[in-house]
């Protein structure tokens, strides 16, 4: 990192508030915050930690969704050397114990009540040992008191002494101090906790900002949850790099994304594919504003190019940027870059982001040839510190040579961009021949009729495994299950089409829009 590039999200919000001062950072409902407004409150929240004996290597988790108290408290946190760890909104009380228990916070921050859930009474009625303060956030709308204003109010008011104690610590914090542990999905076992620095994250944000061209002059709406790296490090984070001002949306609602670009003249709205099929689906799209809107990024295990194709004409989004990340890789790998043809960000996810090399794996252990496919393998600076508390995942995922192993298939061209084609877990065997969902899924979406479609493996006598396919109509169309299958034969290897059919009015999907395909596993 350079000599003037902040070194900590500590060292951040001081450089934010010296150089954007009074320029709006968040607008949450009808409350706005300055850079200089975020930063006083988090040196007050900061204290608040302090009185309370919070240490530097402290951990301290949030359970809430998108909200400015969430930026707040998670600042505030890594103010002082603690390390913020992130909950699933989506998580029940069990669930989210599970996760404040195995990191070994001391604090969590949580919502009063959200979605018809008393977070914080649940999370108590869990008497977690090592759990000191449970710390109420109000709900987004919500017109309640909550204990995260009183512990403002009251660190803002600390003494001299505490004061002196929450410096120290902050002067203690560096590239190299452990930022944050965001825990995986968990879809398909026990969630892992990954670990990554200040250093890291802000150079890869940077970095992020730089190739999407986020200024300070742009208005980002944040849909994608914070608990996740895409709503978080390359949400807030990346706009605080920059100065740029952002509006946290709590719950995703298509007729309130509208509006709030409308509103607000929102120019940036990353997110995952779903996010934009379903703006692209709705029945009000011709008659809504969406001409502020100039950039946006979005990434998955492989991309439609008619979405990429939409994004563009029909949403007439200038900039449109593939990207492909982990949280194992601070949630970057590679992007594609401005000016790249509309091909390489159609089909692929870019290429590697300064300082970092992909490779893809033979089963061997060698490095494939372009075009050839493999598991994707990603070193550098990016790559996560380990599991939390499990030495054996951290060997199992990072070989010797550094190379981290994501489960990604794909392949790269001879420029380095990156083609993402499926999940090696997802991957099934039919008749001898290797099927990979996505590439299937991929195919079913040049259907007119089909919105969305998630492929999983059935087990079949005679073929081993054979596909089915679990298909969201667009509005307005109805196609049967024998017209889509003959359709398939018709356009696909015989191998690769699905034996049955499973209409949907939506798809199962975790707060980070991905498909829960272990969930349409179990309605096979």
């Amino acid at each position: 990192m350079s000599v003037s590039t902040p070194n900590s999200t500590a060292a951040l919000v001081e450089h934010a508030a010296q150089v954007y001062g009074d320029r709006v950072f968040i607008v949450d409902g009808a409350h706005t915050l300055s850079f200089a407004d975020v930063a006083t409150r988090v040196r007050a929240l900061a204290s608040a930690l302090a009185t309370r004996d919070f240490q530097c290597g402290g951990r301290a988790a949030i359970w809430a969704p998108n909200c400015a108290e969430w930026i707040i408290a998670a600042l505030a946190i890594q103010y002082v050397g603690g390390t913020l760890v992130t909950v699933n909104t989506r998580y029940k009380a069990t669930e989210a114990s599970q996760i404040i228990r195995d990191s070994g916070s001391s604090v969590a921050f949580v919502v009063d009540h959200f979605l018809g859930t008393d977070y914080a009474d649940e999370l108590a009625a869990q008497n977690i040992a090592g759990l000191d303060h449970i710390v109420t956030l109000r709900a987004p709308g919500s017109a309640s008191t909550d204990d995260i204003q009183t512990w403002i109010s009251e660190g803002a008011v600390a003494t001299p002494e505490i004061c002196a104690r929450r410096d120290a610590l902050r002067r203690r914090v560096n590239e190299n101090t452990v930022s944050d542990i965001l825990f995986t999905s968990g879809t398909t076992g026990r969630a892992k906790g990954v670990v990554t620095t200040h250093g890291q994250n802000l150079k890869a944000f940077s970095t992020f900002a730089s190739i999407l061209g986020i200024e300070s002059d742009d208005r980002y709406l944040i849909i994608n949850p914070f608990f996740h790296s895409f709503g978080y490090k390359a949400g807030w984070l990346a706009a605080l790099l920059r100065g740029a001002t952002v509006y946290p949306m709590a719950t995703f609602d298509v007729p309130q994304v509208l509006n709030a670009i409308k509103t607000h003249a929102i120019t940036v709205m990353p997110g995952p594919p779903t996010l934009f099929q379903s703006i692209l689906m709705h029945a009000d799209l011709a008659n809504s504003d969406l001409s502020s809107l100039t950039k946006a990024t979005t990434g998955a295990a492989i991309i439609p190019t008619q979405l990429i194709i939409d994004m563009r004409e029909t949403l007439g989004i200038d900039t449109v940027i593939t990207a492909y990340g982990l949280s194992e890789t601070c949630g970057l790998v590679t992007m594609c870059r401005q000016g790249d043809p509309a091909e390489v960000i159609a089909q692929t996810s870019g290429r590697a982001i300064p300082d970092v090399e992909v490779g893809i794996m033979r089963p061997d252990g060698t490095l494939a040839a372009p075009h050839e496919a493999g598991e994707i393998v990603v070193r550098g600076f990016n790559i996560m510190q380990c599991y939390f508390n499990d030495e054996r995942a951290t060997r199992e995922t990072i070989d010797p040579e550094g190379w981290l192993h994501t489960g990604d298939i794909g392949n790269l061209d001879e420029s380095g961009n990156i083609r993402i084609t499926d999940r090696l877990k997802d991957m099934f065997i039919s008749g001898g021949f290797n099927c990979y969902p996505a590439e299937i899924e991929n195919q079913l979406l040049h259907h007119d009729a089909i919105a969305q479609a998630a492929v999983v493996g059935m087990s079949d006598e005679r073929m081993g495994e054979v596909g089915a396919a679990f298909v969201v109509n667009k509005p307005g169309t109805r196609i049967s299950e024998d017209a889509l299958i003959l359709w398939c034969r018709d356009t696909m290897a015989n191998y690769k089409v699905p034996r049955k059919v499973i209409f949907l009015d939506a798809l199962p999907m975790n707060a980070s829009g991905k498909v829960l395909k272990t969930v349409l596993r179990q309605q096979l």
